[in-house]
């Protein structure tokens, strides 16, 4: 498998699930503005909607969208318990998470990474933000993970977005639970290796 990605981008999510999967895959580093690939060629062949993640199967067929995508990549290791079993209420529990880490937060950020946000929406966004983490603070007070004891696919996702906060003078020092929940996914192996991967350990 090949991983289409980019340093520090959404991208990390996957590429944290595929070495908590210990999967065998290749990385290739996409430039998102210039939309190429490291060897130069157009990364629009690759995905025609022009960003990251992307994971290519051996068969060829290609796959967009984090939350499908780390989906997959748990699906194809059950014993690893990455993902609670398809059809239980828990795998719902799970696509409830990715759901809101990408709709809520994920998007969120988008207003103030992008040069065209006027600066005088960005307080509202950030406040808007702040909102949506009462929930994830809420929810990891009483529990370790998103979906409780054990870790899960939806927690790369939300170690990533979050990792965004301070880029988007977003301070989030107050939620003290999510904060424990950043440094315990930090010390994860998995974790350890992409960002060393990325460059960004």
């Amino acid at each position: 498998m090949k991983l289409y990605y980019a340093p520090g981008a959404c991208s990390l999510s996957p590429h944290i699930t595929l070495r908590e999967a210990e999967l065998p895959f290749e990385l290739v580093k996409t430039d998102t503005k210039t939309k190429t690939i490291a060897d130069g060629s157009d990364y629009w062949l690759i995905n025609p909607k022009g960003y990251v993640p992307c994971l290519e199967l051996d068969s060829g067929e290609r796959l967009t969208e984090g939350p499908a995508i780390v989906q997959y990549i748990a699906d194809r290791v059950p014993a690893k318990k990455l993902a609670p079993e398809n059809g239980s209420l828990q795998r719902y529990h799970l696509q409830e998470w990715l759901n809101y880490v990408t709709a809520e937060l994920h998007k969120g950020y988008g207003a103030l990474f992008t040069s065209t946000t006027p600066e005088d929406y960005k307080p509202i966004a950030r406040e808007r933000l702040t909102q949506r983490y009462e929930l994830v603070e809420t929810t990891l007070a009483k529990q370790p993970y998103l979906l409780g004891s054990t870790f899960s696919v939806a927690d790369p996702y939300l170690f990533v977005v979050t990792n965004w906060a301070r880029h988007a003078g977003l301070n989030l020092d107050r939620f003290k639970a999510l904060q424990a929940f950043q440094g315990r996914m930090r010390e994860r192996p998995a974790v350890m290796a992409a960002l060393k991967a990325e460059g960004l350990s």
